[in-house]
């Protein structure tokens, strides 16, 4: 009888374990930056907050550096069904709908608590742009505030024209055509190479991705401009979402939210952070001179005026929300 009992005890144990099996969700994360790169570390905490809430039922496997899918590609991975989870640069998918890319648009929120503003007015259409098109906003975190780099120092828009121009999201681009540079579409993954070869030399970016891709080998000057602050978002595909049980959503939920406020902490210190690690490189650091910013301020209003008349009355109650 005894040994019938243990028999039932182990098969039972076996069932279980089967059913601890059978209830773990694996899910891929396409992120497009290197591993080191502040916003792919927050990807891995947020991830492992969620496999410890879970107690190992959702298990998330962030892949960075663009290793599963090109920064272009993420959004629609995960919105086909491909990537369960995926991180994108709202800016790079201003072409398919103007909302997306209000963070890109030079010198209309040039500061975090800016950003921050615009971030709680933009969002409501965000979460209902995406719910659209199968998805969900879980967070978004920005990015420090951009400048412009380049080997020699800029001291007006004049000084870009014929400058090969990293171009990575259509705001990037149209940015070099109103100031005469020449337009490269290159992705950050591929940025260190293109420096290299001299297929780049200037872009606009943070200093964070200065650092990461280790530009002060190849250009020596960092223009501060502060021009904008835009945004990567986490998006969730909705089918996988309403897949799992409601205590495992809560804590995607929650680690989404906490990842979202130690996200934006980070930026904020990152930025001086990053800027410093540039100089000790032999980068730099340049405040803009009045010409610039003057020049810089021209091109965002007109890349606004241009916005504006893509975004009609949705972006215009945006703009006029975020400037009241």
């Amino acid at each position: 009888m005894t040994a019938r009992r243990q028999l039932i005890a182990l098969a039972c144990f076996a069932g279980l374990l089967g059913g601890t099996a059978q209830a773990q969700t694996k899910w891929d994360l396409p992120a497009a930056y290197n591993a080191s790169n502040f916003h792919t570390e927050n990807l891995v905490q947020f991830a492992n907050d969620v496999d410890k809430a879970t107690g190992g039922k959702l298990k998330i496997t962030v892949h960075a550096n663009a290793a599963l899918f090109k920064a272009p590609e993420i959004k629609r991975a995960v919105q086909g069904g491909q990537a369960q989870i995926g991180e994108i640069l709202l800016a790079n998918f201003s072409n398919e709908w103007p909302i997306y890319a209000a963070d890109g648009l030079p010198f209309l929120a040039d500061s975090y608590d800016e950003a921050a503003k615009l971030y709680k007015l933009q969002k409501p259409l965000l979460e209902k742009k995406l719910g659209e098109q199968g998805m969900l906003l879980l967070y978004a975190v920005a990015w420090p505030p951009q400048g412009i780099f380049a080997k020699k120092a800029i001291n007006s828009a004049a000084d870009l024209k014929g400058v090969k121009w990293r171009a990575y999201s259509p705001s990037t681009g149209r940015i070099a055509e109103l100031v005469g540079a020449q337009p490269v579409t290159v992705q950050a993954a591929e940025l260190s190479q293109a420096m290299a070869t001299g297929v780049v030399e200037s872009y606009m970016s943070s200093g964070a991705t200065g650092f990461d891709t280790k530009t002060y080998e190849h250009l020596k000057f960092y223009m501060d401009t502060q021009a904008w602050v835009p945004k990567n978002a986490v998006i969730v595909n909705k089918a996988a979402f309403d897949a799992l049980d409601a205590p495992t959503k809560a804590a995607l939920l929650k680690a989404g939210a906490e990842a979202e406020t130690r996200g934006w902490a980070t930026s904020q210190a990152k930025n001086t952070e990053y800027l410093d690690l540039l100089k000790k490189n032999g980068m730099a650091i340049v405040a803009p001179s009045a010409q610039l910013k003057a020049d810089m301020k021209k091109v965002g209003d007109t890349m606004l005026k241009e916005w504006l008349d893509k975004a009609g009355p949705e972006g215009k109650a945006l703009v006029d929300a975020f400037l009241k």
